[in-house]
């Protein structure tokens, strides 16, 4: 899964995030899954090609809509971010720091919950002292 921020939700910037991901990961992916925007489907056909299969159903789409409640709850209470650029300020922070602090497997296995916690805290730990360290 990928994700960018754009100021506008057109062909243009449907293409740039389609040619981000296909650099990042190398191939094309066999499926993509999006909201059902009208600009994907000739997007996802010129950029990955005509075989991939796009899928735009709604309860496909759950993991990632998911995966932007935190930057949504953000959003709400804030009353928007005010420009563009601190939007993206605050994407770019919220996705590193979301990866840093869930971690899903350690060393190519599944990790329980329990295991999940003390690696979130010692991670915590360890931020607060690089924090305190920088002040």
């Amino acid at each position: 899964m990928d994700s960018r921020l754009s100021e506008k939700r057109d062909m243009e910037a449907a293409k740039q995030f389609f040619e981000q991901a296909l650099t990042g990961v190398g191939h094309a992916p066999a499926s993509v899954t999006t909201d059902g925007h009208r600009s994907y489907p000739r997007a996802v056909r010129e950029t990955l090609g005509k075989e991939v299969v796009h899928r735009t159903n709604v309860y496909l789409n759950n993991r990632i809509e998911q995966d932007h409640r935190g930057i949504k709850q953000q959003y709400y209470s804030m009353h928007g971010l005010g420009s563009f650029a601190s939007a993206a300020r605050f994407c770019r922070a919220f996705d590193e720091l979301g990866s840093y602090f869930r971690p899903h497997c350690m060393m190519g296995k599944s990790i329980s919950l329990s295991e999940k916690r003390r690696v979130f805290l010692n991670q915590l730990v360890a931020l607060q002292v690089l924090l305190q360290a920088a002040s």
